[in-house]
């Protein structure tokens, strides 16, 4: 009889499923939650629209209050950002203002862990398979901490800045994540060859840390030859750590080598807040407005944000439904080799959730 009910779990998925899906709720967690949504530039718009309409289409408890044109400067604006926990962006820039405004953005919520999704996708083509890993980069201070200053005419300097408490906190994140997540390594990726004293603050941080997680491996590699191995052999990697300029460039590294930055989950993580996005952060304003964007980046970024207020089950169909009309129905976007419209498929992702 055990063997026989051994060999059913084994084969018989669905009712694997069943087990591992079921979810028991706090009593009033089905009541409508607020999130914040902010379309921004370029695309944002209409991949934000992308989520809502498959959101209301699967009947999510989320109630979306819509910030259109923010500004940052503008003080009631402002003060909403920190009305609901969760926000969810479409893609936010400086326009013609310094990049530090668009700092403070972050900084204001101290939304300190910035973390990227790429993993291989099978359906996309790409050069390297089976590639898994998540980038965790420290999003408040660095070399975007904005202090800037000319000291003589022709002469200016641009000031790195890197605290222990800073350090350790982005360093605790990662750890936690990894353990929490059944991740195996952690690497931290630094210049401390060079910037002895900042980056070598940032890794001492990282090493008390590693201590109290002796079952997560801990290794540490220099930026120029982290980029050389993600393009080489990127399976190598798990959890990546990193200094803000560092992750900026490696976001997009591994964005790239995976499916591009429409396939780019990701997030920004707080105490209070938490706000849910694209990987990277670009724009792209060539193509905004032509109906061809790839919303699969946002909208397994809204699966994150569902299960973060407990809403698993809509964040699994979600997740199965993207991945079903790319690699069953073949259905995808101009940007990973396909030809569908982002109307065409936003509505294939609708057709099939609950499947």
């Amino acid at each position: 009889m055990k063997n026989c009910v051994r060999q059913a779990f084994r084969s018989n998925s669905t009712l694997r499923g069943a087990w591992s899906q079921n979810y028991l709720q706090r009593p009033g967690e089905g009541q409508l939650k607020n999130v914040t949504v902010l379309p921004g530039d370029g695309i944002g718009p209409e991949i934000t629209r992308s989520v809502m309409q498959v959101f209301d289409a699967l009947h999510v408890p989320v109630k979306f209050d819509v910030l259109d044109n923010f500004n940052f400067d503008n003080d009631e604006q402002r003060n909403l950002l920190k009305k609901n926990e969760c926000i969810l962006l479409g893609v936010m820039t400086e326009k013609n203002q310094k990049y530090t405004d668009n700092y403070r953005f972050y900084k204001y919520l101290d939304l300190y862990a910035n973390i990227t999704f790429a993993f291989s996708v099978e359906g996309i083509k790409q050069r390297h398979n089976n590639t898994d890993i998540v980038v965790i980069r420290e999003n408040t201070e660095g070399e975007y901490s904005g202090v800037e200053h000319e000291v003589y005419p022709g002469v200016v300097e641009s000031i790195k800045v890197t605290t222990k408490q800073a350090s350790l906190r982005i360093a605790e994140y990662a750890f936690e994540f990894a353990h929490l997540s059944g991740r195996k390594k952690v690497t931290a990726v630094h210049k401390a060859n060079i910037m002895k004293l900042v980056d070598g603050l940032f890794l001492s941080a990282h090493r008390e840390v590693a201590q109290k997680y002796p079952f997560i491996k801990y290794e540490e590699m220099i930026i120029d030859n982290c980029c050389m191995q993600l393009v080489k052999n990127p399976t190598q990697f798990d959890v990546m750590v990193m200094p803000n300029l560092y992750g900026s460039i490696v976001q997009n590294v591994v964005a790239g080598i995976t499916g591009g930055v429409g396939m780019a989950a990701g997030a920004s993580i707080g105490k209070d807040h938490a706000l849910f996005s694209q990987g990277c952060r670009h724009t792209g304003r060539d193509i905004a407005g032509k109906n061809i964007v790839n919303p699969s980046a946002l909208l397994v970024s809204s699966s994150l944000l569902l299960r973060h207020l407990g809403l698993p089950n809509f964040a699994d169909q979600i997740c199965s439904a993207v991945q079903e009309t790319i690699q069953e129905r073949k259905l995808k976007t101009k940007d990973i080799g396909g030809k569908a419209s982002t109307e065409q498929f936003t509505k294939e992702v609708i057709k099939c959730l609950g499947k």
